[in-house]
């Protein structure tokens, strides 16, 4: 199932403040806010959520095809990804940047605080869906990326008929509120997280009810340790999180979600055990560092799986794989 993933591939610098944010936030100066965090840990990681969900893809067996624009260091980057099962060549190369990069500074609550440099990103504009020698293309993934690229991609997938996964979460204070409904109104699926919903919600304009009902297959919302909620054929299906065995970094937590759901859908399974294989995928990911810091085989997958949920045998379909 040829599977394109759209979005950012950027190095992560993540920093641990061994405190709470919250505890140094004056609620009366939010007007004139100037804070600065001395951590006492950092990290570089592989990372960008295109290259994230491509990540955890080829983790649960699938090949999927990372397209997206990297910088001059992306050389040993793109021997891993090639290397864990990721197919690199829609990736172009821009010699003359570097790659982008990502900064995310987590207290001991999980709360992040996060910048981001676009880097090469900034020419991802510039790749387009016409010409592309991949028929045909089942899915493509439309995750943060230059906000331009991004608004290209939806159009093109429109134009070209190709069904999309529509993912604007950071990019949603990028995006207008006219690009943002024109994403979601031609969209097979949309993924966002609990804040980034209301967030789009009051961008656009658009009702609760309204957003649930525009993506053509399915609206999924995450809400951290309190799970899912994925509203699809009528109905809303609550997916219950896998509790993680021990928490190091929220880091591409959502990006292994949408990975796991992905390959339920792929194998063609119910809307609620694709969404039980985001939550697993996902939990892997909080118990190490980074969006890439974890690794498993398809049987320790669906063992761990079953461990928590009945299958009935659904992803049996996933041996052929081992």
């Amino acid at each position: 199932m040829p599977i394109i993933v759209t979005g950012s591939i950027s190095y992560d610098y993540l920093m641990r403040f061994p405190g709470r944010f919250v505890e140094h936030i004056l609620p009366d100066q939010l007007h004139r806010i100037s804070l600065s965090f001395l951590v006492d840990e950092m990290r570089r990681q592989w990372g960008g959520c295109a290259a994230n969900i491509a990540y955890n893809l080829a983790l649960l067996g699938e090949r999927p095809l990372l397209m997206g624009t990297v910088g001059q260091d992306f050389g040993e980057y793109r021997q891993w990804l090639e290397s864990h099962g990721v197919d690199t060549s829609l990736t172009r190369e821009e010699p003359d940047l570097f790659t982008a990069s990502f900064f995310a500074n987590t207290d001991l609550d999980g709360n992040q605080i996060c910048s981001f440099y676009t880097g090469a990103m900034a020419r991802a504009r510039e790749l387009s869906f016409h010409g592309l020698d991949i028929h045909p293309i089942d899915l493509v993934v439309i995750s943060p990326n230059d906000p331009q690229a991004m608004v290209r991609y939806a159009a093109e997938c429109q134009e070209l008929g190709i069904p999309y996964l529509y993912d604007p979460s950071q990019q949603i204070i990028r995006l207008s509120g006219e690009e943002l409904r024109h994403g979601l109104a031609g969209c097979d699926i949309l993924v966002l997280n609990g804040y980034e919903f209301e967030m789009l919600r009051q961008k656009t304009g658009l009702g609760v009810d309204e957003i649930h009902t525009m993506p053509a297959r399915a609206c999924v919302v995450t809400y951290s340790a309190d799970g899912s909620h994925i509203w699809a054929d009528g109905r809303l299906y609550e997916i219950p999180a896998v509790p993680p065995r021990h928490l190091v970094d929220p880091t591409g937590v959502g990006d292994a979600y949408r990975a796991g759901l992905i390959k339920g859908l792929v194998l063609g399974l119910s809307w609620d055990l694709a969404g039980r294989m985001g939550s697993l995928a996902a939990t892997y990911v909080l118990e190490n560092p980074g969006g890439q810091g974890h690794h498993y085989t398809l049987a320790e997958f669906v063992a761990r799986f079953r461990e928590h949920f009945d299958d009935e045998g659904a992803l049996d379909k996933m041996r052929s794989a081992w």
